[in-house]
């Protein structure tokens, strides 16, 4: 053994405790994330985005704007992987919407293309605030309405359905989730049952996460930030991926399991209750 062998495996021991902790943070929330996205159809972005900003700011100590567009650009990576695992297996359950999907997958590429762009040039703290804003509306109308009839009787025009996709698909990238959070209220408004608004969710996540992660790594450029985490190809940290997606393909699986034997009622009320936290730790972190 050379010189400084001996130094540099203790180094390398001592480094890897450190960041044990982190690493143990990011798998919990690939369990936690990955069974929720087979439960309730979303990508795990409503987990992925408050951990990894967390992490991004708390941890690494990069600035709260520099760790929000990291943490949303990174979350997008984790769903890859997350939202195909959970969308198989909503597939095989025949919880989907197929026809709908095919109208819908077009314009929600073009949605995720003009999101990923404008985050990417005007992302900011900003960001959280608005995250914090749209869970919260989300939530409440779920939960307030959780036994209520739908409000629509059907899917609105083709018209308006390309305005959902857009919305849907556009602000989803821009806050690192998956559609599920958007897609399921208002599906599950206009007479879709919740369990198939769930699965067809689970697969307009994976939609919107693929080609949002790759426009964030090939036209996203890097984040400006002295303490950026190691691992980190231009707004996504590979590191962080690794971390998290082999826990939330795992339990994605279990999820969607789970799915089939709950009352729907309850679903809603799950769902709108996680919207609800969530999106008040987000508000919160915007103006802390």
């Amino acid at each position: 053994m050379v010189a400084g062998d001996s130094s540099l495996i203790f180094m390398t021991s001592d480094y890897f405790l450190s960041i044990l902790p982190v690493i143990g943070i990011l798998a919990a929330a690939g369990i936690f994330a990955g069974f929720l996205a087979g439960l309730l159809g979303i990508g795990g972005g409503i987990i992925f985005v408050p951990v990894l900003y967390f992490v991004f700011g708390s941890i690494f100590n990069m600035s709260p704007e520099s760790a929000i567009m990291l943490a949303t650009s990174t979350s997008l990576g984790c769903m890859i992987p997350t939202s195909l695992t959970s969308c198989i297996s909503h597939y095989r359950n025949d919880n989907m919407e197929i026809s709908l999907l095919k109208r819908w997958a077009p314009i929600l590429l073009l949605g995720v293309i003009g999101g990923s762009l404008f985050s990417a040039r005007f992302g900011g703290l900003w960001l959280s605030a608005l995250f914090g804003v749209i869970l919260l509306a989300s939530g409440l109308n779920t939960i307030l309405r959780a036994k209520s009839p739908p409000l629509f009787e059907s899917l609105p025009s083709a018209g308006w359905q390309t305005v959902l996709a857009l919305f849907i698909s556009g602000f989803s990238v821009m806050l690192g989730i998956g559609g599920g959070t958007l897609s399921v209220p208002i599906l599950t408004m206009c007479s879709i049952p919740a369990r198939r608004a769930i699965g067809t969710a689970s697969a307009i996540g994976l939609f919107i996460a693929v080609p949002g992660a790759v426009t964030m790594l090939l036209f996203g450029g890097d984040v400006i930030d002295p303490n950026v985490p190691p691992g980190t190809l231009g707004k996504v940290c590979l590191t962080a991926v690794a971390c998290i997606v082999p826990f939330s393909m795992m339990m994605a699986v279990v999820g969607a399991r789970v799915n089939r034997r709950i009352n729907q009622t309850v679903l809603k009320k799950i769902f709108s209750i996680l919207l609800i936290v969530t999106g008040l730790k987000m508000f919160y972190n915007a103006f802390a």
